[in-house]
């Protein structure tokens, strides 16, 4: 029998079941391959009395004929769809799911109609939906309810593994601020490390599942991965083709320099910033990236303050980091997966330490920042903050400074410095070190595997 992974996804479409009760469409958003078809095949089949899915990156004219003949006329268009299909629709008890939507522009225009309509419900999925060849002649329905869906987190990597209970128990530490038991800690530690090298893409996890924890199985998915990306970037406009693959093949480069940071004028080289289609913020549209912004003035609303011309670019998979910036001979020669598990690789390391801290403060919902300070006296920068989120709150605003450290010996300087700069308005302030939980000086200090908590 096929493993299903249990993903936070369904939870949500759970909900937004019962609150939108079929008044809008729930678009999924998320990059290609991340489970978004096999989650709404599996709630299609567990909450409704039957399920109806049109696969448009596959589906043949003759059905894509009924959304431009038949709108008009619902009960044909029901009708012929229900043939076609060889699937029994009941009103206000099946769900219809137009996957892969971004491929037939019509049908999002038709949902509008379809859930006026109100007999069934709708999911749409969609990888690079808001990328602009993809909308340019849609009217975008208002009845959608958008959710994004990202790899799997640390915890669904956990509940994967048969791991569920240490979640809690993380959790638990996490809200009394205290450190894990030795051993515990050492196992979640040797489970994040895990994580970090298989990363949260469904069928890198099965294949380490179903191979009996074999890496080799998973960086064979992931390279798969990894060449549809770059197929999906071959297909864009021939303008900015070349700038958008430059910048992905270059992101493992980029982050194991110590700035990380890319500046547009570098990039564009003319000291400005392209437009936005002629820029690499497609990477991040089509959430293969997560791009991170300068913050200049961390204060209420850091997307306020944030400077564009600067910006540091995370893959959206930690594991297909790993896949991306290795070839298959350096991960075996250079023992690539011992020294991570033996805590041997130093800059490297850093690098996906940092873009796991990234992947799991996107999945958590936040918008990524990071500050620095350029001191004109010492001619460097004397503050460098990795990232800074908030709690979004409107009366109460703070922001939460977080440092990563790979090491386990480092210096909370610079943190300690934008204390002191912006004290009022910070929370807490936050070092993810690979060792347990303590403080240093007022400065929460927590393993990477707590950033779940964030």
């Amino acid at each position: 029998m096929a493993t299903i992974l249990k993903r936070k996804t369904y939870d949500k479409l759970l909900e937004l079941k019962k609150t939108l009760d079929g008044k809008k469409a729930i678009l999924i958003e998320g990059a290609r391959r991340v489970g978004k078809s096999t989650v709404c095949e599996e709630f299609g089949k567990n909450e409704y009395k039957s399920c109806l899915i049109i696969d448009f990156a596959k589906c043949p004219n003759e059905v894509k004929g009924y959304f431009q003949k038949h709108m008009d006329d619902l009960d044909t268009f029901f009708m012929l769809l229900s043939t076609y299909y060889g699937v029994k629709l009941y009103e206000r008890e099946s769900l219809v799911v137009f996957d892969e939507v971004q491929t037939f522009p019509k049908a999002r225009e038709c949902v509008k109609y379809l859930v006026a309509d109100g007999r069934y419900d709708y999911i749409e999925t969609g990888s690079l939906i808001s990328i602009r060849e993809n909308v340019k002649d849609v009217v975008i329905p208002s009845e959608e309810r958008r959710l994004k869906m990202y790899p799997m987190d640390f915890e669904e990597f956990c509940v994967a593994l048969g791991d569920e209970p240490i979640v809690a128990y993380i959790r638990k530490c996490f809200e009394e601020r205290v450190p894990l038991e030795k051993e515990l800690h050492d196992k979640a530690m040797l489970l994040f490390k895990q994580y970090m090298l298989v990363g949260g893409m469904p069928q890198s996890v099965l294949a380490f599942l179903e191979s009996r924890k074999d890496f080799d199985k998973a960086d064979e998915e992931k390279r798969d991965i990894l060449s549809l990306y770059r197929s999906d970037i071959m297909k864009i406009s021939a303008r900015y083709k070349s700038k958008v693959l430059a910048i992905f093949d270059q992101i493992p480069g980029l982050l194991s320099q110590h700035e990380k940071r890319v500046v547009f004028k570098d990039v564009t080289g003319n000291g400005g910033v392209d437009r936005y289609e002629d820029s690499f913020f497609w990477l991040a549209d089509s959430m293969i990236a997560n791009e991170c912004f300068l913050c200049n003035d961390p204060n209420v609303g850091l997307s306020i303050n944030e400077n564009r011309a600067y910006v540091k670019c995370y893959l959206g998979d930690v594991g297909l980091l790993v896949s991306h910036a290795f070839d298959e001979n350096e991960l075996l020669e250079d023992d690539v997966y011992k020294q991570i598990l033996g805590d041997k690789l130093n800059i490297n390391e850093g690098m996906l330490y940092e873009n796991a801290i990234a992947q799991a403060l996107t999945a958590n919902g936040h918008k990524l920042y990071f500050y620095t300070h350029y001191n004109p006296d010492k001619h460097r920068n004397d503050i460098e903050i990795d990232f800074l989120i908030s709690n979004n709150s409107k009366l109460k605003y703070k922001i939460f400074p977080i440092e990563v450290k790979s090491g386990k010996k480092y210096s909370i300087e610079s943190l300690k410095r934008f204390r002191e700069k912006f004290g009022s308005r910070i929370g807490e302030c936050y070092v993810i070190h690979p060792k347990n939980l303590s403080f240093k000086d007022g400065i929460v200090c927590i393993p990477p595997y707590m950033t779940i908590c964030l």
